[in-house]
């Protein structure tokens, strides 16, 4: 990888989702303590912070069902830094309780009226650079969030004119809407704003900041409304056809996750445009990103939208090597994308990740079984990787190793060396003793948590996935100097 990439040398990263920062609103944000975060990460011994997606989400607060491919959550503004900025005006934050979300709307659109009688010449004129530099995306989402507020129903239940974007309707549309368009404007301007500070913080602190972009898309989102004709459509705007994986260890009906498929003869016939727009808005963010479910360039499963589950697929060749040879002419012949390539990988999957130079990923919780072939057991990890304890999709580790029964847990045991330490500390250190060139540990795990802790059950709609967020006080004192000498040992450190 080139120099200064988060795989060009031995590193040790940090998984936390942005929402499970600590903070007095109802969900962690860009403000002051995602720049502690930094900090601690920097202490620590870390060089780059791993995160979930971080578009806008539906009510279930997916973030692998983003509204947009391209927009930052505007729950991530921090309403504190509006008022440091002086766009609050001399009310300022006030006593608003900003971790509601009327309360949150409300301090939004006083900013934007505040930006309006205070910003500098330097401000509005970086706002309408914004605007200019995103108007690949922004103007479909701004129009297509201030639709889905004024319809409350998803875009395929719009009337016609709406759902098919017939020049007029859009037109009445925009002039109808414009004050709610300009708002979702102003918010994503903030959010890139804001982001760009943290990015800054993170970079003056060593801290590369790795992202996460699902492989498909939502189907109630802007993209699929503005580009229908990239996806399997009917006329009304319903899937013919959706995406899942087939049945597995994990589910004995697969996973139907119900994401439009692409028609990939549109997207290549447009020299992949669709993907380099996604790919640039990820690279304007994030040092490094991860492709979820990177088997699907290769081969991806596809489920007619009438059936319940995923039993009833077939597999289909995708593009994949023509995607990645025109991403390699837009962008340059080192990519810095990691394939998520968990579960059945085939050849013709391993040959397109590595005919890119892209590394894979390790998943320890993953490796105690199998024998000494076991892909995910450390002595048979490749440097171009990258290695977890577990991902949001496992069980932390200590609820992990809980959950196995007492054979499961001696043959752990002895590949970890029956250490005195606690686990999941034995598991930590082994994701750093990988050769791997990057490890990463779920914050999850050097606090010690237990399942009660875990971000996410695959393929249930549990109220409790993705709401987990971390407090100060649950961080030991020693924990900084601890992971500073692990990770120093190691040969990780920055």
């Amino acid at each position: 990888m080139p120099s200064g990439s988060c795989l060009d040398r031995r590193r040790a990263g940090l998984l936390l989702h942005l929402p499970s920062l600590p903070g007095p609103s109802a969900t962690g944000d860009l403000g002051h303590e995602a720049h502690r975060f930094v900090e601690f990460l920097a202490e620590c011994g870390f060089s780059v912070w791993q995160m979930l997606p971080v578009g806008p989400t539906h009510g279930d607060g997916s973030p692998y069902q983003a509204i947009s491919a391209h927009a930052g959550d505007s729950r991530f503004i921090s309403l504190q830094f509006l008022a440091d900025w002086g766009w609050l005006g001399p009310r300022g934050l006030g006593s608003a309780d900003a971790a509601g979300t009327p309360a949150r709307r409300e301090v939004l659109i006083r900013a934007h009226n505040g930006y309006r009688d205070y910003a500098s010449r330097e401000e509005r004129e970086a706002f309408a650079e914004f605007v200019r530099t995103h108007g690949d995306w922004l103007g479909d989402y701004s129009l297509f969030q201030a639709l889905r507020e004024e319809q409350q129903a998803a875009w395929w239940d719009w009337p016609a004119g709406l759902r098919d974007r017939k020049p007029r309707a859009l037109a009445q549309a925009r002039a109808r809407l414009a004050t709610t368009v300009a708002q979702v404007q102003f918010e994503q301007f903030v959010f890139f704003r804001q982001w760009g500070m943290l990015r800054t913080h993170a970079a003056a602190n060593g801290i590369q900041l790795f992202g996460d972009m699902p492989i498909f898309v939502a189907h109630d989102s802007a993209e699929v409304w503005a580009h229908r004709d990239n996806f399997y459509l009917d006329a009304s705007g319903h899937p013919t056809v959706v995406a899942g994986v087939p049945p597995d260890y994990f589910s004995a009906t697969g996973q139907r996750w119900g994401n439009p498929l692409y028609r990939w003869d549109v997207v290549q016939a447009e020299r992949f445009s669709f993907w380099k727009q996604r790919l640039r808005t990820q690279l304007a963010l994030f040092d490094l990103v991860r492709i979820d479910h990177f088997r699907g360039f290769e081969a991806y499963w596809e489920i007619p939208a009438s059936e319940p589950n995923a039993v009833h697929g077939r597999w289909v060749e995708a593009p994949g090597k023509a995607l990645f040879e025109e991403l390699r002419a837009d962008m340059g012949p080192e990519l810095p994308l990691v394939a998520e390539d968990l579960g059945v990988i085939t050849p013709g999957v391993e040959a397109l990740r590595d005919g890119y130079g892209l590394p894979g990923m390790k998943i320890l919780q993953f490796a105690f079984s199998g024998g000494a072939g076991n892909p995910y057991l450390i002595f048979n990890h490749p440097p171009n990787s990258v290695v977890y304890t577990g991902t949001h999709d496992n069980d932390t580790s200590l609820g992990w190793y809980k959950s196995l029964n007492d054979q499961e847990r001696s043959l752990v045991d002895d590949h970890l060396g029956h250490s005195r330490d606690p686990m999941p500390w034995p598991l930590i250190h082994h994701a750093m003793i990988s050769p791997a060139r990057l490890s990463v540990l779920p914050m999850q795990d050097i606090l010690g948590l237990d399942s009660e802790h875990r971000m996410n059950m695959p393929g249930t709609n549990s109220a409790a996935n993705w709401q987990w967020r971390f407090k100060w006080r649950q961080v030991p004192m020693d924990l900084a100097p601890r992971l500073r000498h692990l990770i120093g040992f190691t040969g990780r450190a920055p």
